[in-house]
């Protein structure tokens, strides 16, 4: 009898779970909803299998949530409470609006000075042909938001169909505080309003934190310095503070989940205690990935993956198949071909860091291209699979 070979390589698998409530024994929760759904459909678990928990459940049963007015308070005890810089964020109702609610009710006023003819992320506020028309250099100009009206007039988000600036500049009014609004790129621009700033960009907060302090501000924040410890009892996280945040309810947001480490190695070690295969966990949000026609770049959570077991560490180390098929191995075909190419696999170096042959493969970090996947299978909506299972994701064409 002939041997049977594999034909499928990587397979990702939405796992459905219960519905995580705070203080839920996460792990085992995980832990035992992957095995079950082995039994049930019919498939096996494999060492280095990557199961995937999703970080919103992760910081619910942490019971990680913060209320507006604890954002309100911390705000005000490290910038002072009078004329603040908010700069930089993001256009979102989901990620930045609530956090923006609490920012304002602990300012008297907020010079709000938002990035164009986009966010960090690529939501547009104007298009590049009208900043081209318009013959405006955002690299240099500073516009007014009367300026930008007459330009520009009012653009309305192309998927939510909100017109941020007039949204942002409404939150900050109805919480009884002064708004100014003004558009720039270059950091330093604020100093010309206030020295006291919190910039709300997530990727670039370092350089631009650094930027500021140097021309002379008097007090700079990132978002990672708000609720990066409890305010009254709230939730908090000690390396992100708001940056992962999401909206939970009008008064509240869900903060990024912290101490992940220990969730991932629990979830770990009973799946191997329960069937003796050691896999792979880590904990996702957004994926790594922009969007071809909003050009939205999907991350606005600080990282892809906030914990992740050892063996997710790095990049992947592959060989280019076409490349061998195509160069290397021109001549051959059939059986040949396939066992010269498996040979080069089975052979190839540990790193293939400017090898020909690896060119075109993907240098990214793994717990970067697993969350992408595991996002897209997830989805952020009603499919009710908090938890991925990722299988032959290691496989190569050999195996």
């Amino acid at each position: 009898m002939a041997n049977k070979e594999r034909r499928v390589g990587t397979v990702s698998r939405g796992i459905r779970c219960p519905i995580i409530r705070e203080g839920d024994d996460l792990a085992a929760i995980v832990a035992d909803s992957v095995i079950e759904a082995t039994e049930i459909e019919g498939f096996e678990l494999r060492d280095r299998d990557v199961v995937a928990i999703t970080e919103s459940i992760v910081a619910r049963s942490q019971g990680n949530y913060a209320t507006i007015q604890n954002i309100a308070d911390d705000v005000k005890a490290k910038l002072g409470g009078e004329t603040v810089g908010v700069m930089f964020p993001i256009l979102s109702r989901n990620r930045f609006a609530v956090c923006l609610r609490g920012i304002a009710m602990g300012c008297k006023k907020i010079v709000l000075m938002l990035s164009y003819p986009s966010d960090e992320v690529g939501n547009e506020l104007v298009s590049l042909d009208k900043i081209d028309e318009a013959g405006v250099n955002p690299y240099s100009d500073v516009l007014s938001l009367e300026r930008y009206r007459e330009l520009f007039g009012e653009n309305r988000h192309e998927f939510t169909g909100v017109d941020y600036v007039a949204y942002y500049g409404d939150i900050i009014r109805e919480c009884g505080t002064e708004v100014e609004i003004v558009f720039a790129n270059n950091p330093r621009a604020i100093l010309d309003y206030t020295d006291c700033i919190l910039t709300c960009d997530i990727h670039t907060r370092a350089r631009t934190k650094r930027i500021l302090l140097a021309a002379g501000a008097k007090k700079v924040c990132t978002l990672d310095d708000i609720l990066n410890e409890s305010i009254d009892g709230s939730g908090y996280n000690d390396k992100y503070g708001l940056l992962g945040s999401n909206k939970s309810t009008e008064e509240t947001v869900k903060l990024f989940p912290r101490d992940g480490m220990p969730v991932v190695l629990d979830v770990q070690k009973r799946i191997l205690d329960k069937t003796g295969k050691h896999v792979e966990v880590m904990i996702y949000g957004d994926g790594a990935f922009r969007d071809p026609q909003g050009k939205i770049w999907e991350l606005a959570d600080p990282v892809v993956s906030p914990a992740f077991t050892d063996g997710l560490v790095g990049t992947p180390n592959e060989l280019k198949l076409k490349y061998l098929a195509d160069n290397d191995f021109k001549d051959l075909k059939g059986e040949e071909l396939r066992e010269a190419i498996s040979k080069s696999i089975r052979e190839k170096q540990d790193n293939l860091v400017g090898n020909m042959a690896s060119q075109g493969t993907t240098p990214r970090q793994l717990t970067d291209l697993i969350g992408s996947l595991c996002d897209l299978t997830s989805g952020s909506g009603d499919k009710g699979t908090p938890v991925v299972l990722v299988q032959g994701y290691f496989d190569n064409y050999t195996n």
